[in-house]
């Protein structure tokens, strides 16, 4: 016989036009589905099974909660929360938690989109029209949403840092107009390498143009809170930060951060010899050894003292601070060599504060752009030759970014 012409004919396969709500309804069906899957491991049984011997758990299925809008990155899907009854504790989905009405994603994109330009009353349009005119967004909602940053924020700053093994630390500050504030203030970030090479950013704080008081606050609080002090710090050359250091921290190690001293130099000269001169500076800290390195400076100031004396000065000026960095694994060179490890994140920051006007207060600057920084510290790469991290923080010594072995020390003793 041939095939009944009464059977289910297929689903259209979707097209082009299609494409976006074709894949919102598959990610629906696929957590609903999941919804299930829960409720089955739960009750150890599908539906409609009988219970099985008197160990199995006494609970059974109850229908479903209302239907919930749930917005996610695809857009926003309509969920229905299975019930369960009859166990000693509630049912709470791993999956779909109790109030959630937005993904960690989507709760992401309102910085993102606050950094990108947009007025707080352009986010409900911006967002529907990313997650769809369904998406459970209001104005209210939205602000409780900047509330919650800030309750986050004030939580995640007063957290313990006794626990962490810290080897390396990046301080830096980026600056932020804020609409109702006179003066320009500075968000002191601190960002630290552990002992497994990862990277976590340790300090977001609002500071006044990282003055010593400043960066001072910074570096007691993470002390107070239990952070061991690193055994290098990066940073630029700004004085606060190294008068702080030198009082909070002074068993680190300083490192000047070359980008900056770069960038110093260049000022001194005509624009006609950047391009020479940057990459002549650019070679010095890429040299071998610590000798090598000087040999570079002394002859690019060769070159140059005669016609831009100045230029040659601000070089020379903090020497020991430049190198300090072959005092430690050659494959951590290119992290300890500048402040990049925060300036990258940083990079979106500053290419938008100009747009931040919006900023009221300071305050809410520092909550949206730690959730961005939060962000970002996700995709945060460990640091190179992380085998070498446990001999740094253990206090072993290198030089020319050589472990020295302990016979040698005991002979040079």
């Amino acid at each position: 016989m041939g095939r009944d012409s009464r059977a289910e004919s297929p689903k259209p396969r979707p097209t082009w036009e299609t494409l976006e709500t074709w894949v919102r309804g598959k990610v629906q069906e696929f957590v609903q589905e999941l919804l299930e899957v829960e409720v089955t491991e739960l009750l150890g049984r599908q539906r409609h099974e009988r219970r099985a011997g008197v160990d199995a758990p006494v609970g059974y299925r109850n229908g479903y909660g209302k239907r919930r809008r749930l917005a996610v990155q695809t857009g926003t899907i309509v969920l229905r929360r299975p019930r369960v009854r009859g166990l000693e504790e509630q049912f709470e989905s791993r999956v779909l938690p109790l109030f959630a009405r937005r993904s960690e994603q989507v709760a992401d994109l309102l910085p993102e989109l606050y950094l990108h330009g947009l007025a707080q009353g352009d986010f409900e349009l911006a967002l529907r029209g990313l997650l769809g005119d369904g998406a459970p967004l209001s104005a209210k909602s939205i602000e409780r949403l900047r509330a919650k940053f800030m309750v986050d924020y004030q939580a995640w700053r007063t957290r313990s840092l006794a626990e962490h093994e810290l080897v390396y630390a990046w301080a830096d500050g980026i600056y932020v107009r804020a609409g109702l504030e006179r003066e320009k203030a500075a968000l002191l970030v601190v960002i630290g390498a552990l002992r497994d090479g990862r990277k976590e950013v340790l300090a977001v704080v609002p500071g006044y143009r990282e003055s010593t008081d400043s960066w001072r606050g910074v570096l007691r609080d993470l002390r107070d809170r239990g952070l061991h002090v690193p055994k290098l710090l990066v940073a630029d050359g700004a004085a606060g930060i190294w008068a702080a250091v030198a009082e909070l921290w002074p068993a680190a190690a300083e490192q000047r951060c070359w980008n900056h001293k770069i960038v110093n130099v260049l000022t001194q000269l005509p624009k006609k010899v950047h391009a020479v001169a940057r990459e002549e500076l650019a070679a010095i800290p890429y040299a071998p050894t610590r000798a090598e390195a000087e040999r570079r400076r002394n002859a690019f100031a060769k070159t140059y003292r005669r016609a831009y004396p100045r230029a040659v000065e601000i070089l020379e000026i903090d020497w020991e601070r430049l190198v300090t960095f072959y005092d430690f694994p050659e494959g951590h060179w290119k992290h300890l060599r500048t402040t990049n490890v925060i300036e990258s994140p940083f990079a979106a920051v500053r290419l938008r504060t100009d747009a931040a006007k919006r900023f009221k207060k300071v305050d809410n600057a520092t909550a949206l752009l730690w959730r961005l920084l939060m962000v970002a510290e996700r995709r945060f790469r460990r640091l190179d030759a992380p085998e070498q991290l446990a001999a740094v923080y253990d206090g072993r010594k290198f030089e020319d970014g050589k472990l020295v072995k302990e016979k040698a020390l005991k002979v040079a003793a």
